[in-house]
């Protein structure tokens, strides 16, 4: 994926270290969702941004695609 997952706070892992690693469990139960382009999209500007107030469009978009998808389990 494009964006750098949930440790966008942490330094890039090392080559190796990328291949040894899991999907990271966060990603996974979001794509099951429907909501993972959301996801993305949020975590590429909290990577740029580093600051989640300037990402409150995208921070919407998810929280909308998430209620949309917990009122279709219901």
């Amino acid at each position: 994926p494009g964006h750098p997952g949930h440790r966008w706070s942490r330094p890039a892992p090392q080559k190796e270290e990328e291949e040894e690693e899991e999907e990271d469990p966060v990603d996974a139960m979001v794509a099951r969702t429907g909501c993972a382009a959301q996801h993305g999209a949020l975590q590429d500007c909290m990577a740029e941004q580093r600051d989640w107030r300037r990402c409150q469009a995208l921070v919407h978009a998810l929280r909308d695609c998430m209620a949309r998808h917990e009122r279709r389990r219901q």
